[in-house]
């Protein structure tokens, strides 16, 4: 009984230390995502540093220049920056 506790203990601390880079490249992928549809919508941004997710497809992101935008999709299906 024993080793197995000691198995899963060694299976938890191995998931939680290989999901942590998994998580971090997500989080860096988002913030270009943002800084790109940011940008294409002709709003002054220069780069997303922090996002907070609302919602599915809904997110209040923070520039490096300190804008803040809320990046969302509409009920028509079309993305839609608005200044906060």
């Amino acid at each position: 009984m024993s080793k197995r506790v000691g198995g899963w203990a060694v299976v938890a601390a191995l998931t939680t230390l290989f999901s942590g880079p998994s998580l971090a490249q997500d989080d860096a992928s988002l913030l270009r995502d943002l800084t790109a549809t940011i940008a294409l919508q002709g709003q002054p941004c220069g780069r997303v540093v922090t996002a907070v997710r609302q919602g599915d497809n809904d997110y209040v992101a923070s520039c490096l220049d300190g804008h803040r935008y809320r990046v969302f999709i509409n009920a028509q299906g079309r993305v839609v920056v608005e200044k906060q």
